[in-house]
């Protein structure tokens, strides 16, 4: 079914909490672990059911954040979705508790009741006007970035559409960019810094209401890092340090006598060639059709996977006013459909939707086959693997999208991804002091992230820009309003996206066996034994980092 035509009504709670309590009371009453899994298979109708209607909403509130009847819809659910997590948390408790749990663990995987522990450990009742509290904050973030208004170039623009500007092969155009959007954040300044503050109380509040010392312990939990913890976060931050960053370093060096610079400054951060960077050639329209080319030769389960997107208008891809910020890839579970959000702007980052997304669109078309619902529910640095990785497997169609500069887009790619790393993880180590630090004002945390700037990015130079200089470039970061603790995720999955890079440029078809293996894998393992299963080094392992960086170092002499 074709996205506009998905109806849509609004969830009515009570009548969804009278089906639950029916389902708990049956499940109660079930004499085997066969009666309770068919009882669970209801659950999963029910739970489809209200989070397709939800992520209706959510998807059309997103597309136009001034529309009154969706921000209502979005306004209600922020509002009961809480409600509604701890109900499921309180059929899950069943589950978990089960006299028949060896037979449910057997149909359903050890993973799902890991998760439920983690979910008793992360939710309680108490915790729901503080959640409400949260989402209405995380909403009013949301709005604010997407209602900029930036006058320039004789036009008012919002900051999706400023992105051309401040990438422009004309040093002086993109200087006049950044100046003018960091203008729009320090005019807000005092507002950003006012939500974020209100988030970390409150993240510190709803932690301390369940025992933890501060929100770190409840954000781990909340991230389902159910195989490894802060240790191992840290360990990898610390191999990031030492081993990334002076290669990182190379790189930026490396791109400023490309670019024919004696210094660079914040202005010259996304620019890699003297020309301007490679821009997808052709339309909206023709960048998708070339996606559909690219993966109807990839693969038969790629084709039929992408065909089904662009049949059912899956995509909603093209920048306006009033829409939410950034793209994600989300999923209506009724029509076992992906579904596709973005911003395009005629920048590169128009093809990495084609890409990315659409990796996390295909592993989630994949695993919607799967019947066992908590197969799907893939942690964040396992989901991030499959759309960082069809990045690099898409190299070989990139003349479709870049035409003559194919390579120098191939290029920049590796040179981006292998960079992203110090910035992730300088952004989860400046989350992990706040939430450690949950009474430093605005003014002192703009200072730890100054501080870290200088140990991930130490080439960095922000020039007359006081903003910059007094460490405000976090607040334009969503995931630190919108999801703490997530982008270390990124950082994780980029580190086993770059070991596919060299896998499959030594034996491309068995790269990809290992990638479709680990996409049908989804859920049904922990993430430290998926990676080795499919051939690849944990992230956390001593000298993993290492060994990328001495594979990479061939390709950027």
């Amino acid at each position: 079914m074709k996205f506009k035509d998905m109806p849509y009504e609004r969830v009515d709670f009570a009548l969804v909490e009278k089906e639950m309590q029916e389902l708990m009371t049956a499940f109660d009453r079930a004499s085997s672990g066969e009666e309770q899994f068919e009882i669970h298979k209801k659950y999963y109708d029910l739970s489809d059911r209200v989070n397709t209607l939800m992520t209706i909403a959510m998807i059309r509130f997103n597309g136009n954040t001034s529309d009154e009847y969706y921000t209502k819809e979005q306004e209600y659910y922020d509002e009961q979705v809480p409600v509604y997590s701890n109900l499921v948390l309180e059929y899950q408790k069943k589950l978990y508790d089960s006299p028949y749990r060896a037979y449910l663990e057997k149909k359903i995987g050890l993973v799902a009741f890991k998760n439920i522990e983690l979910a008793r450990k992360a939710m309680d009742e108490k915790l729901i006007p503080l959640m409400q509290e949260e989402n209405s904050l995380v909403m009013e973030y949301d709005k604010l970035i997407a209602g900029a208004k930036i006058q320039f170039d004789g036009k008012e623009l919002n900051l999706s559409l400023m992105r051309p500007y401040t990438i422009s092969q004309d040093r002086s155009v993109r200087e006049a960019a950044w100046k003018a959007t960091s203008a729009f954040f320090a005019e807000n300044g005092e507002k950003l810094d006012g939500i974020y503050d209100k988030l970390v109380k409150n993240r510190t509040a709803q932690a301390r209401a369940m025992g933890y010392e501060n929100y770190l312990e409840l954000g781990y939990y909340r991230m389902n890092r159910n195989c490894y913890g802060k240790e191992e976060v840290e360990a990898f931050r610390r191999q990031v340090k030492e081993y990334l960053v002076p290669f990182a370093e190379k790189l930026h060096q490396r791109r400023r006598e490309r670019i024919g610079l004696e210094h660079l400054m914040y202005y010259d951060e996304n620019v890699y060639f003297p020309n301007g960077n490679p821009a997808p050639i052709g339309t909206p329209e023709e960048i998708l059709a070339a996606g559909q080319k690219m993966y109807s030769e990839l693969s038969a389960e790629t084709k039929e996977f992408f065909d089904f997107m662009q049949e059912n208008e899956l995509f909603d891809v093209l920048g306006r006013k009033n829409k939410r910020a950034g793209g994600y890839m989300t999923y209506l579970p009724l029509y076992q459909a992906p579904f596709i959000f973005a911003n395009f702007n005629g920048t590169s980052g128009d093809v990495d939707v084609i890409t990315h997304e659409c990796g996390h669109a295909f592993q989630g078309y994949l695993s919607g086959k799967d019947p066992i619902r908590e197969h799907a529910d893939i942690t964040m640095e396992t989901a991030e693997i499959h759309s960082m990785s069809m990045e690099f497997f898409a190299e070989k169609w990139i003349p479709l999208f870049f035409g003559d500069r194919a390579n120098d887009y191939v290029d920049m790619h590796l040179e981006d991804a292998a960079a992203f790393i110090p910035y992730g993880c300088m952004v989860d180590e400046f989350q992990h002091i706040v939430y450690e630090n949950p009474d430093m004002t605005p003014a002192e945390r703009k200072t730890a992230w100054r501080k870290l700037e200088k140990e991930y990015k130490p080439h960095l130079d922000y020039g007359d820009n006081e903003y910059l200089n007094e460490g405000g470039y976090w607040q334009r970061q969503h995931h630190i309003y919108s999801s703490p603790l997530y982008y270390i995720d990124y950082c994780l999955a980029q580190t086993c996206a770059l070991q596919y890079k060299v896998k499959m440029d030594a034996d491309f078809e068995e790269a990809w066996k290992s990638y479709l293996k680990l996409c049908r894998l989804s859920a049904s393992d922990f993430f430290t034994n998926m990676i080795k299963e499919v051939g690849l080094n944990s992230p956390f392992e001593a000298g993993c980092l290492k060994n990328i960086v001495e594979k990479l170092e061939k390709y950027v002499k």
